[in-house]
């Protein structure tokens, strides 16, 4: 239109994407790439505690010395085996472990769906049930593993670490990599909360 001097133009407003839903969209597109970026780091998670929870299995299970003394009919040597503790936590861990790998699929699915409110929230639930079993056996080795470095003199128990350290050194490094694991659960436990929650 031309009035004048002046020269008017009338620009139509762009029909594409309506404005409120281009935010929308924008606000939705930041929200899956923070969702992704957590889902990505419980994988690596998993990833870690995968490798603590075998450690301390497989470490616990080797466990075992005999001294270099001995006749023919006295051996002196200790096996995780002579405590059923330490054979609670071999089969505790190895469970932990395998739970572990079977979350993995679900991990995978968070990543690649970053919204699905589904798998993030059975994760969460079994996180909670794995981490239960995993503290209960780490806190029972704990507590041999206290009394055979330490001893108790009022209930007889004997420090047994001076004469089997390789085997008190294996055990105890069992219990520090089932601690860790502990750790890592918590970890993935916060984040699968975190991107449940609805921001």
């Amino acid at each position: 239109m031309r009035t004048g001097d002046s020269t008017t133009v009338d620009v139509p407003e762009s029909s594409a994407v309506p404005k409120g839903k281009a935010t929308v969209v924008t606000v939705a597109k930041q929200k899956g790439g923070w969702k992704r970026g957590v889902a990505i780091f419980d994988f690596i998670l998993r990833l870690g505690a995968i490798v603590a929870a075998l450690a301390a299995a497989s470490t616990m299970g080797t466990s075992g010395e005999t001294l270099p003394f001995f006749t023919q009919f006295f051996q002196f040597q200790a096996n995780y085996n002579d405590l059923p503790t330490f054979q609670f936590f071999v089969i505790a861990m190895a469970i932990v472990a395998g739970y572990l790998v079977l979350s993995l699929p679900f991990s995978i699915v968070s990543i690649v769906r970053p919204h699905a409110i589904g798998p993030r929230l059975l994760l969460l639930i079994l996180d909670t049930v794995a981490l239960t079993l995993n503290t209960s056996a780490a806190a029972a080795a704990a507590a041999i593993v206290y009394l055979a470095h330490n001893g108790n003199s009022n209930t007889n128990w004997l420090a047994i670490c001076q004469q089997f350290g390789g085997f008190c050194q294996k055990v105890s490094g069992a219990v520090v990599a089932s601690f860790v694991s502990v750790v890592v659960f918590i970890f993935l436990i916060l984040l699968s909360a975190l991107a449940i929650r609805r921001v």
